[in-house]
């Protein structure tokens, strides 16, 4: 065998320095999932990039629905209020996909809860770790006790569609958490981090959530979209703050989710306000009357 360059040696040392973190295997992966009659029409996997919403939202226009772009590292990924979202290379799922629902546009603002569900699901069963939703577009599992984000949704209009986006944190370290209210799967106790078979379950998962409700013409109800994100969802029952958009504040008990998605919250005036968005805290019981954050 003829010996590598130097260079050489180090590029490749660099590439597989880390063994429990392999690339993902896109072409596995489009085997698995461009089938016909499936509702994913293309998959690219790239080393880096900044968002890949912005760069499938920045396609939009000639995109065909069920296209699907994930990034091994984002460097500049962003969450709801344009947080930033940042982890080390190949540390989780970052992805994002195009659709182009045939419901009527009132009903798409179910998606991002939609695909909280479709993303829960999948990690519960392929991973074996219980995963909650926490209204409108957060996934939490349970480290040491405490609840932590794992992963979040980020939907965007673009063209005549939506870019959906999901990161999800897999084996990031409690060294290497972004911040400590973050966990991963792997700190939460995960039976496997193997993101390829995570990744089709959640995109199998997905598909068949949104199948359900365009055949139901988007109806949150019809098609269990609404009871299911009910049954998955941390913030109901729950004490919350609700940090509007003008700096307004709303705290009371979350008891609903609305046929229009809203969370809807019972003020200790007796009444019930829903919130169509904002930044939603939970809170627990302290010694006094009323509550602090966790």
């Amino acid at each position: 065998m003829t010996p590598q360059p130097p260079e050489n040696r180090d590029k490749d040392a660099g590439r597989w320095s880390d063994l429990d973190r392999p690339p993902l295997n896109a072409a596995a992966l489009r085997r698995a999932l461009l089938r016909p009659g499936s509702l994913w029409s293309s998959l690219d996997v790239v080393p880096v990039t900044g968002s890949t919403n912005t760069d499938l939202a920045a396609r939009a226009g000639s995109l065909t629905e069920g296209a699907v772009l994930i990034a091994e590292e984002q460097s500049a990924g962003r969450g709801r209020l344009d947080r930033r979202w940042s982890a080390p290379p190949r540390s989780g799922l970052f992805f994002s996909v195009y659709l182009t629902p045939r419901v009527p546009q009132d009903r798409w603002g179910w998606l991002p809860l939609l695909t909280g569900v479709a993303t829960a699901s999948a990690v519960a069963r392929s991973a074996g770790v219980d995963t909650v939703l926490k209204w409108p577009n957060d996934l939490l599992v349970t480290v040491d006790d405490t609840e932590r984000k794992i992963g979040g949704i980020l939907a965007e209009r673009a063209a005549d569609g939506v870019v959906v986006g999901i990161g999800l944190n897999v084996s990031l370290t409690a060294e290497e958490l972004p911040v400590p209210t973050a966990g991963s799967l792997a700190l939460a106790g995960a039976r496997n981090t193997d993101r390829d078979p995570l990744l089709r379950a959640v995109l199998r998962s997905l598909e068949h959530w949104y199948g359900a409700w365009q055949e139901a013409n988007g109806d949150p109800g019809a098609s269990r979209v609404q009871e299911a994100y009910a049954a998955g969802c941390a913030t109901l029952g729950r004490s919350v703050r609700a940090e509007l958009p003008g700096d307004e504040t709303i705290q009371g008990e979350a008891v609903a989710l609305d046929a229009d998605g809203r969370l809807v919250l019972a003020t200790a005036d007796g009444v019930q306000r829903p919130v169509a968005a904002g930044d939603i805290i939970h809170l627990r019981p302290t010694s006094g009357d009323g509550y602090s954050a966790p």
